[in-house]
């Protein structure tokens, strides 16, 4: 589903990753990740794929809603376990939105 954004200017989260053969417990973070950020103050939605690599896009009010959002507890815990268990490679970007359209 594609995200219904607000005109710019807003921020995107851009967080590609390569996974390893391990699932458990994955899908059911990756779920809970996108619940909780979806209540999180500055949330505007979300975009996710993966065929091979794994590109899930957040969008964000301010870069002071993706600082907060970076540092919740449960987020940090996911991302410890990411590392050590679920991506071989991931990269993180973050994005200033100037202009977007679409039909």
């Amino acid at each position: 589903m594609i995200a219904k954004t607000p005109v710019p200017p807003y921020y995107a989260v851009i967080f590609t990753s390569l996974r390893t053969e391990i699932d458990e417990g994955y899908e059911m973070t990756a779920d809970r990740m996108v619940e909780m950020a979806a209540g999180q103050p500055g949330f505007l939605g979300v975009e996710s794929a993966r065929e091979g690599i794994g590109i899930t896009v957040s969008y964000w009010e301010s870069l002071e809603a993706i600082r907060l959002w970076k540092a919740n507890t449960e987020h940090l815990a996911a991302q410890e376990l990411g590392r050590k268990q679920w991506y071989t490679a991931y990269k993180t970007r973050i994005c200033l939105v100037e202009r977007d359209y679409g039909f």
